[in-house]
């Protein structure tokens, strides 16, 4: 069926939008001031706090996946999409400040790829550092695509213009201030996307009667499942009807190699963490966004929710569940908090945008250029080269924009490109990581099987072959299989070939090296984690994190 949902947008409307570029702008040519080297451009020199890279790690993550995907989501299952953030993200998230911090901050890396150089070899450095830019240079695309898209349904602008207008801006405040200006203005878009989507929950559901009667609405949906209410119903092992398949599926593939293999390897993520200005708060970087992650449901998954109920036609082909945000948009808000939601949405899928772009130019600059191609050039050299690839990486996006066109939910899509590109580093990674033995062949070997593990699962399923309740149960199905073939691939090689000598492992695995912590010269850290200080507990990592898993285990209580 065809549905309009194009809006008469007023001059307020668009005011919102000019003021909300305006700003972005101008923190671009303000962060300038601060960038005098490459180390400023791509880390913002290691000196920002806690709460600014707790906020950026978090609004990175913010993009076209957050709300176009997971509202589609909402709409399509209801609540089991809650096991993105409550299985699939929260724990990941604490383990890495707790655990993985301390190598990647403490071995003083710039991205993770040159952690694996540091690992195992140059091979598989150099594998990992392409793959990355690949990856990273589609998930770009899908902010774009969806940017796009959400503008052409509200407002009528052509998808080229969109892409082009949003990609110009990201270019210039990414060119100009590096790091420095994608970190603050992500900080600023996590507070507009808030601002805007507030409203937008809030007017959903007082349209549809309220909490209860979503609840009520949503139980007589003959289109959804009887577990659309429930996180954790119809999970169980040889009669799951729960979309996301029983729960040792959704433990293990969501919340073990999915999230784990995003949260703790993703640079683009990372990234942020290690611009922190010391250990403590590297470490609390990710702590403090899951502990904000965790609330992100109520404006992200509940107005999916509620779109599903409200929203006529929604899931038939005239309407993808892709346009469930949008449609909610135009049968709920008026003018005015229109401009206001346009503003939000688009300042997350340009955060999500800027994000892989900063991450990319630092891949691309240090981990490929630098190390391979023009090797040994003065600082300024490589601050040029990375406002060049900066460039490149957002033309690059512009055309990966096209890709994600053919995807009707734009989450089956990430979950696919994360069991094809996280799933299996995440494996090798964690290994490496814990088995000294493993060897610098068997880095590249892990990371291959993994990736032809989850293609080859792709293919199945798309023969037909094996049948999976969702896409996405395919794709989690393929994070497993990533998983078992990576393992044993770095266990056979790792066999048969020599491994580094235990000297050359200091500070990167488990139980060895000396790791430098905030305030303090170089002392011994046992088993990656650093010492605890005469602080309040909100402002160590370990009591914050075990704060962060309490309160996570108690919403999957809640809504079991």
């Amino acid at each position: 069926m065809d549905v309009d949902l194009r809006l008469e947008a007023k001059a307020i409307d668009y005011a919102f939008v000019v003021v909300y570029f305006a700003v972005v702008l101008g923190v671009g040519f303000i962060a300038r001031r601060t960038v005098h080297d490459s180390r400023d451009f791509f880390l913002s020199g290691r000196r920002l706090p806690a709460w600014i890279t707790a906020l950026a790690f978090l609004s990175a993550n913010i993009g076209a996946v957050e709300l176009i995907g997971m509202a589609a989501n909402g709409a399509q299952y209801g609540m089991p999409t809650t096991h993105y953030y409550w299985i699939g993200a929260i724990p990941a998230m604490v383990f890495l400040g707790l655990v993985m911090m301390p190598f990647y901050y403490g071995s003083k890396v710039r991205s993770v790829p040159e952690f694996l150089r540091l690992r195992f070899n140059r091979a598989t450095h150099l594998y990992q550092s392409v793959v990355f830019a690949i990856a990273t240079a589609l998930v770009a695309g899908i902010n774009l695509y969806a940017l796009a898209l959400l503008v052409n349904v509200l407002i009528g602008w052509p998808i080229w213009l969109s892409i082009g207008v949003a990609a110009a801006v990201v270019l210039v405040y990414t060119g100009l201030g590096g790091l420095t200006a994608a970190i603050y203005n992500e900080v600023l878009q996590f507070f507009v996307v808030v601002a805007a989507m507030t409203p937008l929950t809030i007017a959903g559901l007082h349209r549809i009667g309220g909490w209860d009667g979503l609840v009520a609405s949503t139980a007589a949906d003959p289109a959804l499942a009887p577990t659309a209410l429930h996180a954790w119903g119809g999970t169980g092992v040889g009669e799951a009807t729960n979309p996301f398949g029983n729960w040792i599926l959704i433990v293990l593939g969501i919340g073990f190699v999915n999230s784990f293999g995003y949260w703790t390897t993703n640079f683009t993520e990372v990234q942020r963490a290690l611009s922190a200005k010391d250990m403590s708060a590297a470490q609390r970087t990710p702590i403090l966004a899951a502990a904000v992650k965790m609330l992100l449901p109520a404006i992200v998954i509940v107005p999916g929710m509620v779109a599903g109920q409200l929203v006529v036609g929604l899931g038939e082909p005239g309407l993808p569940y892709n346009e469930a945000l949008p449609a909610l948009i135009d049968e709920v808000l008026p003018n005015g908090l229109l401009g206001l939601a346009l503003a939000g949405l688009m300042a997350a899928f340009m955060a999500g945008m800027a994000a892989n772009v900063s991450a990319f130019n630092t891949v691309v600059t240090y981990d490929i250029v630098q190390t391979y191609v023009r090797k040994d050039r003065p600082d300024a050299y490589y601050l040029r080269v990375g406002r060049r690839v900066n460039v490149h990486g957002v033309l690059v996006g512009v055309a990966t924009a096209f890709i994600a066109a053919r995807f009707d939910n734009l989450q089956d899509y990430i979950q696919q490109l994360q069991s094809y590109f996280n799933a299996p580093l995440f494996t090798t990674f964690i290994i490496a990581l814990f088995w000294k033995r493993m060897t610098p062949w068997a880095g590249l070997a892990g990371l291959l099987a993994g990736t032809a593990g989850a293609v080859g699962t792709s293919v199945v399923g798309g023969l037909g072959w094996v049948t999976f309740n969702s896409s996405q149960m395919a794709s989690f199905v393929g994070m497993g299989v990533a998983f078992v073939a990576g393992a044993l691939a770095c266990v056979v090689v790792s066999l048969v070939t020599t491994p580094k000598p235990v000297e050359e492992l200091d500070g990167l695995v488990w139980g060895r090296g000396r790791l430098p912590i905030r305030g303090a010269a170089a002392v011994p850290v046992l088993d990656g984690a650093a010492p605890e200080v005469d602080e309040p507990w909100w402002r160590r990592p370990l009591p914050l994190g075990l704060v962060v898993l309490a309160g996570c285990l108690a919403l999957n209580l809640a809504f079991a």
